[in-house]
């Protein structure tokens, strides 16, 4: 291998920002972008001094490059990882990871069979605060969860579900779910990776405000294996756009997460007569328990976190260090999406 670990990065919409990252990030190369947008790929070239590919299959050709990255529709993302994954390249993904579990699993193999990195790209496992907030509520600093409440209430104009290439694929089925596939998957990877596995889903989707295949409004109950509840809603009909809140209530305390920083992170602490061999946040033993705020600070975040996932790769791929989400992470977000979708369909829980 090079120096540097060389990428390539397919599609210039969201991938235009990550193309600059790579160009910034130490120890990655930027070396061609592929895109059919001949006025995105004609400012990626002056801008990053990169080559232009218009054919995806003529950059799977090439070999100065190590690691593709794709932010493709939604419904593409594991069939091109899987191509570059045959042609010897390292592979990573925008979220969601794709939107059906099987070819998620084709990818994987893939991946494990030739023994590639397989990486999905999740902003928020990049922030120190939500590995705090991970490590918090595995230490029990709000006890053990009772109930998990996710949030996002969204506004997207029509204009977005009618733009794009191919055109319009926001709206289609066979390219993109909808508001919880899409919009809402950053944060239910949250959920599942803080709280661990979610077992069963039911729920109800629909389309109310926008001309589109997908749906714009989700709400789902959620049980955990953990045995906590959870409930999910997610629209992009909100209007004005009002954001997303992750809200954890334990059995001596709550934790609240609001676009990606901590609103409210209180525990009980015991002011009257209890057992003190027993931990000072356990509320079920205190005769009477005032409110104390927790401070995330105190909670481990990983001194070598990536701060993206280039670096992420790039770490991967020359030192073998564990990505921040892998494949089979990357498709447990897809699971529960898809068990909410077909509950709806079908009246009834799902298993995941």
């Amino acid at each position: 291998m090079a120096d540097s670990v060389r990428f390539g990065v397919v599609g210039l919409g969201m991938g235009m920002g990550r193309a600059e990252s790579c160009t910034k990030t130490e120890g990655a190369k930027l070396v061609a972008v592929c895109d059919i947008w001949e006025e995105r790929a004609s400012e990626a070239v002056a801008n990053f001094g990169c080559e232009w590919i218009k054919e995806y299959d003529r950059m799977l050709e090439r070999n100065d490059i190590d690691a593709i990255g794709i932010w493709s529709p939604s419904g593409m993302h594991a069939s091109m990882a899987i191509k570059a994954l045959q042609a010897g390249k390292h592979a990573f993904m925008t979220k969601p990871m794709d939107i059906n579990t099987k070819i998620c699993d084709q990818a994987i193999k893939e991946a494990g069979d030739r023994g590639l990195v397989l990486a999905v790209d999740f902003d928020s496992r990049y922030r120190p605060v939500n590995h705090r907030i991970k490590n918090a509520l595995s230490t029990g600093a709000i006890g053990d969860p009772v109930l998990v409440d996710l949030r996002m209430k969204w506004y997207r104009s029509q204009t977005y579900y009618n733009s794009g290439k191919p055109e319009a694929w926001r709206s289609r089925l066979a390219t993109e779910g909808g508001s919880m596939a899409n919009q809402a998957v950053h944060y239910i990877d949250l959920l599942q990776w803080w709280l661990g596995p979610v077992k069963r889903v039911v729920g109800k989707k629909g389309t109310f405000n926008h001309a589109i295949e997908t749906e714009d409004t989700s709400v789902a109950l959620i049980e955990l294996a953990s045995g906590a509840y959870g409930s999910i809603m997610t629209t992009t009909s909100s209007f004005p756009n009002i954001g997303t809140a992750l809200e954890v209530t334990g059995k001596s305390g709550t934790l609240s997460w609001r676009d990606q920083g901590i609103d409210l992170f209180k525990a009980a602490r015991s002011v009257g007569p209890g057992d003190p061999k027993k931990a000072a946040y356990d509320a079920s033993f205190a005769v009477e328990a005032e409110a104390e705020d927790l401070d995330i600070e105190d909670f481990h975040s990983p001194g070598d976190l990536p701060d993206g996932i280039f670096q992420d790769m790039v770490q991967a791929i020359r030192d073998g260090t564990p990505v921040q989400c892998d494949g089979p992470e990357g498709r447990k977000s897809v699971a529960i999406f898809e068990a909410v979708y077909a509950a709806s369909d079908s009246g009834r829980w799902t298993e995941i």
